[in-house]
């Protein structure tokens, strides 16, 4: 067990029930699960790694790669569908070089797809760091990211 992860498990007894809020403590602390935080929460809580994983891996929560230092969450609901979500997210995908739930190598970016953002009125729209950019075309998806591959 690391210093690393000390400060995290100093706040749990051990047990396995305490399986899933150690798993986002860790997540919120570090930003992402490492195979390496979760063979130490396996060792911590004296369970097999294959649960750890297991149980990380059934619930969508949970992420297994840095975010970016932009994190953007396109909205997948049903206004920005139909108004055109697909077409945003490729050319999202084209400018910056990398697929949904993909982060680029440089960890400046990150994107994934949510089933909503709760603003359907702004629709089609995504989020960077939470600030929401609405009423989005593929030339302002260009301008807002300014071709970075």
């Amino acid at each position: 067990m690391t210093n690393q992860y000390n400060k995290i498990f100093n706040k749990f007894k051990g047990n396995s029930e305490e399986l899933i809020p150690i798993l986002q403590n860790v997540q919120e602390e570090l930003g992402y699960l490492s195979e390496e935080s979760m063979a130490s929460i396996a060792k911590f809580l004296r369970i097999p790694k294959s649960k750890v994983f297991g149980v990380a891996t059934f619930y969508a929560q949970f992420r297994f790669k840095p975010k970016g230092k932009n994190h953007i969450m396109l909205c997948r609901g049903t206004a920005c569908h139909v108004k055109g979500a697909p077409r945003i997210l490729e050319e999202i995908e084209n400018n910056l070089g990398i697929k949904e739930g993909e982060t680029s190598a440089d960890l400046e970016y990150s994107i994934e797809s949510v089933a909503c953002i709760g603003a359907c009125s702004l629709a089609p729209c995504i989020t960077v760091n939470e600030k929401v950019h609405a009423d989005l075309t593929p030339q302002k998806i260009e301008n807002l990211f300014k071709k970075k591959n």
